[in-house]
């Protein structure tokens, strides 16, 4: 049996951040009472006018430049004409054409499991407007809620390499261009990411071809996938299907497939459509677009810094390791809080430690974001130099900061307040050394018979004798000098 080289393209459907539809004013929001949010002008009725959306056009060209795109600098939309309930027009008003969209032949790049990154192509981006959602009645019918239909939707399609093949070749990699893609829009604020909601659609197109072929094989389409972990299942049970298919002499079909959660397959929903069919065509309805250099130029100055190029800044210029800059980055607001308390002279490695361990924990159990919640970059600044300067113990300095996460205040003000403060005179200690050790004669004479391992059981005393103040390092070092006397 022939070896299989997987091929793999990406269309990825965001719907953009705005307020109003593409073309009306009516709301966009997720969910609500069906058809609420609907107006003439988004359901296709006779003699209305559709007019652009300034914001989803601006989002549009911001991604594009983000990723590397060149900029149509005159564009127009397109009519893609065909019937399905979801869509009140009959028509769905798209781009078309290679160099029309609003942003094409860019590339983004993801990181690698080598440590460093990889090329993705990107083909085109392009503004389009969303469909209704078809519903299932309880009684066993069907609806339509037309409350989806006219949302500004940004396309983003993968493109081929210089050998003419898709730059994306496993399911892995399929999986990472979806996640530092997402990322990217987040940073951007022009797409919210709630795949659950469907905010976030992602459409692979697999093919397999034998090891040698230079033919591409026939695509199949995997549907509106909604989770990292979708994207990858499905990419894999492709590439196995088709493998064993061609294995039994069958025919490959250009299909549109849908996919299983639960069975984790993928099945049949209609024989792919060509371009041919959806006759497209310049809408008459809407006049071109057309772009200066010195607006795309004020654009691209006001991009801000990408997840991968914040990473790397993490490692060069803060010295944090690969694993806590992704950490770091992962939410573009987590990045944000980090670079507040670093720039308010917060030590970056204790300020990131702090942020992934007791933070994180307190803000998953209430579902805060950090700035649902009572901390500020000050008060981690504020409780990592009590660490820092020796005031603070780290047990003490937890205890305090969940009365800083409880209350706001600063972990300085509660340490005064409580008299908490670490106790770094070795005069003040010794004298609790001392006393513990004559009051545990037994334990020195098993250390003084070569059971060291016992010494900790005396250090631990030591600082619950002061009430966990002694610097813990110095009570160390104390029993130690006491047992060898």
């Amino acid at each position: 049996m022939p070896n299989y080289l997987p091929s793999v393209g990406m269309e990825v459907h965001a719907e953009l951040a705005t307020q109003s539809k593409m073309f009306c004013r009516c709301r966009v929001a997720f969910g609500g009472e069906a058809n609420t949010r609907v107006c003439p002008v988004c359901l296709g009725l006779p003699g209305t006018l559709p007019v652009p959306n300034r914001a989803a056009i601006e989002m549009v060209l911001k991604t594009a430049l983000a990723m590397n795109c060149q900029i149509a600098m005159y564009s127009v939309f397109h009519r893609k004409n065909y019937f399905y309930p979801d869509l009140p027009k009959a028509y769905q008003v798209s781009q078309y054409g290679e160099t029309n969209p609003l942003g094409y032949y860019g590339f983004l790049e993801i990181p690698t499991v080598d440590g460093g990154v990889k090329k993705i192509n990107i083909r085109r981006i392009h503004l389009e407007e969303d469909t209704g959602k078809l519903l299932h009645l309880t009684n066993g019918g069907s609806g339509i809620d037309y409350n989806r239909a006219g949302t500004p939707l940004m396309e983003i399609v993968s493109g081929m390499n210089e050998d003419g093949y898709p730059d994306i070749t496993n399911p892995d990699e399929a999986k990472e261009y979806l996640t530092q893609l997402r990322q990217i829009l987040l940073y951007l604020g022009v797409c919210d990411g709630k795949m659950e909601e469907g905010s976030l659609r992602c459409e692979p197109n697999i093919s397999v071809r034998a090891e040698g072929a230079r033919e591409l094989g026939t695509k199949t389409e995997l549907k509106n996938l909604n989770s990292f972990r979708s994207v990858q299942l499905g990419v894999q049970f492709e590439v196995r299907r088709q493998s064993a298919a061609l294995d039994n002499g069958e025919v490959i079909r250009q299909e549109t497939r849908g996919w299983n959660e639960q069975k984790e397959a993928s099945y049949l929903m209609r024989v792919k459509e060509s371009e041919n069919d959806y006759r497209y065509f310049p809408d008459p309805d809407l006049i071109p677009m057309v772009f200066t250099e010195e607006y795309i130029e004020g654009l691209r100055a006001n991009l801000p810094e990408l997840p991968l190029a914040k990473i790397r800044r993490y490692q060069s210029d803060l010295g944090l390791s690969a694993y806590d800059a992704n950490l770091m980055t992962a939410d573009r607001d987590w990045a944000y809080f980090f670079e507040d308390a670093v720039s308010k002279g917060g030590d970056a490695k204790a300020i990131c430690n702090w942020m992934n361990s007791d933070f994180a924990k307190m803000l998953n159990e209430e579902g805060k974001t950090p700035a649902e919640s009572r901390v500020t970059a000050a008060h981690l600044v504020d409780l990592t130099t009590l660490i820092s300067n020796g005031t603070l113990s780290g047990k003490m300095a937890k205890d305090i900061f969940a009365e800083v996460y409880a209350t706001g205040k600063m972990a300085s003000e509660i340490a005064k307040e409580k008299g908490a403060s670490q106790i770094t005179d070795s005069g003040a200690i010794t004298p609790i050394v001392e006393a513990v050790l004559a009051a545990n004669p037994e334990i020195v004479a098993k250390y003084k018979a070569g059971n060291v391992g016992v010494k900790g059981f005396l250090v631990g005393q030591v600082m619950k004798q002061s009430q966990g103040r002694a610097n813990p390092q110095m009570a160390q070092d104390l029993v130690q000098r006491a047992l060898e006397d």
